[in-house]
């Protein structure tokens, strides 16, 4: 059953005005993260119908976090300005709001932060909601519905927000079920949607917005619920209704470890800094990006002998994912010393995880997801 009525947007443990999140909470079923992984590799489930339960960040991990708060936040403030100042540069200052878009989790705190760019510093209205999209099973076409038909929001001032992009899957789920929904709605008389993607590491080249191609440890995906509003990564199962929402679990438990508004008003207060210069990304950096993460890609399926492409997590955000919420093979470093990756390195020392040092890779870290059906590990 579920916990609320569809259709009633809620703000998690954000301030409303920063982030109204699309999704229907849920009465959790949790399983371990063992079994979930046993049941995604042997086709019994699909990821997005299963969920673990989140456990509390450690102090020395909260350590790390806080570390990485001052390290990054003044950087991260100034990235999201340059993006807030490109999106109003190319769809101009109006009366009528930008709409952001995030994608759940990952693009709520970027999505509530780039709001908060709009508003204070580059004087457009503009409101901000959280959605689900889930690989091979698409956007949350209920909440895209409810934004433009009930909400009324302008179909050509929707921006699509992540915090990463890394091998582009998202990006492509993203820009195909667009075209279909664009379709749909465009044979029914009804406004299409400019399908844009902003993001502030494009790591894998494929977004529309970037604020840089360099990966880094954004402060934000280190953490899981207790960063995003309390809200778990988005689920889609027998427990939402047909026609709702894409479903959540909310970690009220977590509450005392929360970090989510904490985090939007620590980088918010580095909006201010002047900006003296705006050079986001140039298509040709985009293209060498995307060169170097699909040469790189078939080197690593090549040298470990990974025959599903979806078990490698490139970046030190996936990576990190992979080390918190799946059951993970192996940890890739550039340099086991660089600081933006000492939270990894805690992590595979606490989970036995063996580390390879790759100097050669053109981002700091990757994760292998272990294959569980096999009887040998990667």
């Amino acid at each position: 059953m579920t916990a609320v009525v569809p259709f009633a947007p809620f703000y998690g443990s954000y301030q409303p005005e920063d982030c109204q999140f699309l999704l229907t909470p849920i009465v959790p079923e949790y399983l371990s993260i063992e079994e979930k992984e046993h049941r995604i590799q042997t086709g019994q489930a699909h990821y997005s119908e299963m969920i673990h339960r989140e456990e509390a960040p450690s102090p020395r991990y909260l350590a790390l976090f806080e570390t990485l708060c001052e390290r990054y936040a003044p950087r991260l403030a100034r990235e999201v300005r340059q993006l807030a100042h490109q999106l109003v540069t190319d769809l101009g200052v109006s009366a009528s709001p930008i709409t952001l878009v995030s994608l759940v989790r990952a693009g709520t705190p970027a999505g509530a932060l780039l709001r908060r760019a709009l508003v204070d510093y580059e004087d457009q209205a503009c409101q901000h909601y959280s959605v689900s999209i889930i690989r091979d099973r698409g956007i949350d076409i209920a909440a895209l519905d409810y934004l433009l038909d009930d909400v009324g929001v302008d179909a050509k001032r929707i921006v699509f927000v992540d915090a990463w992009t890394a091998k582009g899957v998202i990006t492509r789920e993203l820009r195909s079920d667009m075209s279909r929904y664009n379709t749909a709605r465009r044979a029914k008389g009804k406004s299409t949607v400019a399908t844009r993607l902003a993001v502030i590491s494009d790591i894998g080249g494929s977004a529309d917005y970037a604020a840089t191609c360099e990966d880094y440890a954004i402060p934000s995906g280190i953490l899981n619920a207790t960063v995003s509003g309390l809200v778990s990564r988005s689920v889609l199962n027998h427990q939402v209704p047909e026609g709702a929402f894409h479903g959540c679990v909310l970690y009220a438990d977590l509450a005392p470890y929360d970090q989510s508004q904490a985090f939007i008003e620590r980088v918010a207060m580095h909006l201010s800094q002047p900006l003296d210069d705006v050079s986001l990304p140039t298509e040709g950096e985009l293209t060498r990006q995307r060169c170097l993460m699909q040469e790189m890609l078939a080197q690593i399926q090549r040298h470990y002998r990974v025959d599903d492409i979806n078990y490698i997590k490139p970046g030190i955000a996936e990576a990190t994912r992979v080390m918190l919420r799946r059951v993970p093979a192996l940890l890739m470093v550039r340099d086991t010393a660089h600081p933006d990756v000492e939270h990894l390195i805690l992590l595979a020392e606490e989970k036995g995880v063996p580390v390879d040092v790759c100097p050669d890779m053109p981002f700091h870290a990757c994760s292998l997801i272990k294959a569980v059906t096999k009887a040998e590990a990667i």
